[in-house]
């Protein structure tokens, strides 16, 4: 992708690009979504969030990640990733940063 020489190596940028799209998520998630070792993502969120810009919470036996809103630089952080997602391929948005995140409705017919 575009950030990858900027930010060290492929998994944080789409770790990054992932929670810029989606606003928050969780290790197993990101990992299948881009199809990588969930080791890998959770090693970078860990690292994310031991340098401040991400936090994280429990949600049950789930940590979900979002960024951290103290991060000094976390508004032209956001600004850069979202030109990033703006830029990516029109497939490549659609493969990766516009699936369904809501359960779908009882009983509502698959289209």
């Amino acid at each position: 992708m575009y950030l990858e020489g900027l930010f060290g190596n492929a998994t944080v940028e789409k770790v990054l690009l992932y929670l810029e799209n989606y606003e928050s998520g969780y290790a197993s998630a990101i990992a299948s979504t881009f199809d990588v070792a969930v080791s890998q993502v959770q090693k970078q969120l860990e690292r994310l969030e031991l340098d401040g810009i991400l936090s994280s919470r429990m949600i049950g036996k789930t940590r979900e990640y979002q960024f951290n809103p103290r991060y000094r630089f976390l508004k032209a952080l956001r600004t850069l990733l979202n030109e990033a997602v703006q830029a990516l391929p029109s497939d490549y948005q659609t493969k990766y940063f516009k699936q369904r995140q809501r359960p779908r409705r009882a009983g509502k017919p698959l289209p």
